[in-house]
């Protein structure tokens, strides 16, 4: 059996068409071709909550595929595919289309119609083909359904409601799967039905001359013998279904965006509806809202991926930090269980559900092993309380703050040199643990893999924004010595974090410390998060960012994770030199930290692009190939989109622009905008700061060049960059 937790090789391919479309609400996603068909034999398929509901769902007329015009998707979680039957004998035009309006969220509805254009009656053939195999996603995304996973016997029956016969007009399909106590099934509803199989439903229609014929079909998935109907049901508006009504009350209260620069204000808009896609609503807590990582793979909670999105979208919505600050804290780790890589203290690296029995997060199976998600759970704890946004919840949360410290300093710093280092308690698990968490990700500058145990430069960092967010809870409660305690870790990590992985002669940070405290020589994207938190001695950064914008880095739509001058750079593979937008924003806005404004544009502006040559969404990574040889990102190809922190990336980037730094238990606010010759005009209405939704106008036409609305008096604006020494 593969370990899941780190599958390296081969991903199976979405689609074997012309085309894909993955719809997603929560944890449920479809992917089909561009014709609405789910095809078998690949990725393909119905998923809910980790597990394959549908397999096959192809749709013939009259014993032949239709021919795809278009595939609409006008929500995250719906589609209208469009086809046209094939034309009949001797004619050289189809009379006849079909449309196929799709709708997923805890199963899926389907409204099959097909339109006559004729002015005769048309008469057809409806068959659609169906099957389910209750694949694991992992087994799924690797490739072996077929030859490694053992899937046990999936049982069909057919349950006409009236007690009819295969011939029945309406009837149910259900396919179920057992395997030890895990009991697994679905549910396909038909009306208007001239025969049933357990694996094709046939409708045998009459089209009117200039009408049409629909027919609704519903998928609902069956958990331990209890039926769970849809989101969407026949008969029922899809207006009023809760998808709908979610995704309409989030576009009302995101901020909303002016600008002259037409491509921003489309990549925002873009983000924003991506983010509310990839929310997830727990049954057991429906106020705490969380984010999945991203579609199709990894629509799940992830402890890094869930925080990072959530520090991003603070511009946009401060519930995504809240709920996944709650959930994370929920799910904390309390004993050492090197199966999952538990410890106590440690927060969580993905939560996956295949066999649990129930649709809440607290079902989930849930594996520990990423050293860099505890400190950025303490980092966002404090950002939280920066922004002077839900002070109960971050006063709550602050006992897990403590017991993350804990873990940073007993655990996470197991030989007590001062630093965070990681490796895997078994053979099983990921290899390396920080955000590039591929087994080959960490490299030498000659292009040799890095073995763990290590010190990764960007988890000091983090570590180091941990210290400082714990000093001031407890300055804000009058505890002088933890204050000064926390005051004086961070300090002491700066000084040897600039002594040790300080490369003189190469002019950057080392990417990590190996397991002979030596420096991992090359040059990474990692080393820009170290100056996002400030951790960077200043007299450093400008060799940094010489380094960072260099041609070996930046590729024009965005930087490379690793030089290409460095052995090992691979433009195409997963961590080794493709670009991923969330790291890129985070540079940047380390890059503007330190001053370099200039450099940090340059890079908004190359992610600007580079989503708007991808239809305005930028998805987790494509490939590191330089603009200047092709004037289009090249995809990398199990990418997954709409994913979440690069569909965040553009809210961070918007507030590097902003330079907006909020300090509000200190009642100060840093707001100097720095717009580049691009943008004249910029105007951000009902960013949430301070209990109060701020409006923040920038221009040339604006009295002073920047006007603020909504913020209480007595916050002070400082109309300057906060500076990293401003930290401690």
């Amino acid at each position: 059996m593969a370990d899941p937790w780190n599958f390296a090789g081969p991903v199976a391919q979405h689609n074997s068409g012309p085309g894909v479309v993955t719809l997603v609400d929560e944890s449920t996603f479809a992917i089909s071709s561009s014709a609405g068909d789910i095809s078998a034999g690949g990725a393909q398929g119905l998923f809910v909550r980790d597990t394959r509901l549908l397999s096959r769902f192809e749709v013939l007329v009259n014993g032949a595929r239709t021919e795809p015009l278009a595939a609409v998707t006008d929500d995250p979680f719906s589609a209208t595919f469009v086809s046209r039957c094939l034309p009949a004998p001797g004619r050289a035009d189809s009379t006849l289309m079909v449309f196929r309006s799709r709708h997923v969220g805890q199963g899926m509805r389907e409204d099959l119609t097909l339109r006559n254009f004729s002015d005769e009656a048309t008469s057809c053939t409806v068959e659609l083909f169906m099957d389910a195999d209750f694949a694991d996603l992992f087994a799924v995304k690797e490739g072996r359904v077929r030859t490694g996973l053992e899937t046990g016997e999936v049982k069909r029956s057919i349950s006409p409601p009236d007690g009819g016969g295969p011939d029945a007009t309406s009837a149910r399909v259900t396919y179920t799967y057992r395997r030890g106590g895990v009991s697994r099934g679905v549910e396909v509803r038909f009306a208007g039905l001239a025969g049933i199989s357990p694996d094709l439903a046939t409708f045998d229609v009459i089209v009117p001359a200039r009408g049409e014929w629909t027919t609704c079909i519903e998928v609902g998935p069956v958990i331990d013998g209890i039926s769970f109907s849809p989101r969407y049901r026949c008969g029922e508006p899809i207006e009023r279904a809760t998808p709908t009504e979610r995704l309409a009350q989030w576009r009302r209260q995101v901020p909303q965006v002016e600008t002259d620069h037409p491509g921003l204000k489309e990549v925002i808009a873009r983000s924003a509806e991506d983010l509310g896609a990839l929310r997830i609503f727990d049954p057991d807590y429906p106020e705490r809202v969380v984010v999945a990582a991203g579609a199709p793979w990894f629509m799940t909670v992830f402890g890094r991926d869930s925080i990072l999105t959530a520090w991003m979208a603070l511009l946009v919505d401060p519930d995504l930090a809240r709920g996944v600050l709650q959930t994370l804290a929920r799910f904390q780790g309390t004993e050492v269980d090197p199966r999952h890589e538990e410890q106590p203290g440690r927060i969580l690296h993905e939560m996956r559900f295949g066999d649990a029995a129930s649709l809440s997060l607290g079902g989930g199976s849930i594996y520990y092993g990423t050293a860099d998600a505890t400190p950025l759970f303490v980092m966002l704890l404090g950002e939280m309380r920066r922004w002077g946004v839900a002070r109960e919840m971050v006063d709550e949360l602050l006992p897990n703050a403590a017991r993350a410290i804990e873990w940073i300093e007993q655990f996470g710093d197991a030989d007590g040199d001062g630093y965070v280092e990681y490796r895997r308690e078994t053979d099983r698990g990921l290899a390396n643990q920080g955000w590039k968490d591929s087994w080959d990700g960490i490299r030498y500058a000659d292009g040799r893999v890095a073995e763990a145990p290590i010190a990764l430069c960007e988890v000091q960092a983090y570590t180091y924004g941990a210290y400082l967010a714990s000093a001031h809870f407890a300055f804000e409660v009058g505890d002088t010595a933890t204050y000064e305690r926390f005051r004086a870790k961070a300090a002491e990590l700066k000084v040897a974090f600039n002594r040790d992985f300080w490369l003189e002669e190469k002019g950057w940070f080392a990417v990590g410390l190996d397991a002979d405290k030596k420096p991992i020589d090359s040059l990474t994207s990692n080393i820009g998060h170290c100056l996002w938190t400030g951790i960077v001695d200043e007299d450093k950064a400008h060799q940094v960012v010489e380094a960072l914008v260099s041609p070996a880095m930046f590729t024009g739509w965005g930087l490379r994770t690793l030089s290409s001058e460095s052995g090992g750079y691979n433009p195409i593979s997963y961590h080794c030199g493709s670009v991923w937008p969330h790291d890129t924003a985070i540079v940047a806005a380390g890059l503007a930290r330190y001053g370099y404004d200039g450099a940090a544009q340059k890079l908004i502006f190359a992610l600007l692009d580079a989503a708007g040559a991808q239809g305005g969404r930028l998805p987790e990574l494509f490939s590191g190939l330089d603009r200047a040889e092709l004037d289009m990102p090249v995809g990398y190809p199990t990418s997954c989109s709409p994913q979440a922190w690069a569909a965040a990336s553009p809210l961070l980037c918007l507030r590097t622009l902003l330079r907006l730094d909020p300090w509000i238990p200190y009642g100060k606010t840093w707001l100097s905008p720095n717009l580049p010759e691009g943008i004249g005009y910029l105007r951000v209405e009902g960013i949430p700061l301070a209990g109060s939704r701020v409006t923040i106008e920038v221009g040339s036409e604006v009295p002073g060049g920047v006007a603020v609305e909504g913020l209480p008096p007595e916050i002070e604006v400082i109309r300057e960059p906060r500076r990293p020494s401003t930290a401690v």
